[in-house]
């Protein structure tokens, strides 16, 4: 019971981190989101869970954990655990379809090489082609 309770904070806090993105772009704009989100000890990060930002035609923005895939287009990239699933495709097609969704996938923990189960919320910035996402590990 304890592990679904912390889950769920968890998952709470992920929705709250994204949100916040979602609003600095509003306020600040995207440059400045892009900044704020990249800061590994920023207001973005929080253990390990974290909001990466993205566009629609699947270049990663920010990424504050893995900032080699800045600038990369992403849609390529294959699930750790199931080879066939284009994760960062299905991101972008729940952002296109109905503008936001839960998925789940395998990816690697920041400081530890092994992928473990993985799941983000991937919602859509209003009013423009890109998409911000927060999970956590299972």
């Amino acid at each position: 019971m304890r592990k679904v309770a912390m889950t769920m904070l968890v998952l709470i806090l992920g929705l709250i981190l994204a949100a916040g993105a979602l609003a600095m772009v509003a306020d600040k704009g995207l440059d400045e989101a892009i900044k704020a989100i990249n800061d590994k000890k920023g207001t973005f990060v929080w253990k390990d869970t974290y909001v990466f930002m993205m566009d629609l035609d699947g270049k990663m923005l920010a990424h504050p954990m893995s900032p080699a895939l800045i600038g990369q287009n992403v849609l390529d990239r294959k699930d750790k655990g199931e080879p066939g699933k284009l994760l960062f495709k299905e991101f972008v097609e729940l952002a296109k379809g109905s503008g936001e969704g839960w998925s789940g996938y395998m990816w690697a923990n920041p400081g530890d090489a092994a992928p473990r189960k993985k799941i983000s919320f991937i919602y859509r910035v209003p009013g423009k082609d890109l998409l911000v996402g927060a999970g956590i590990w299972e």
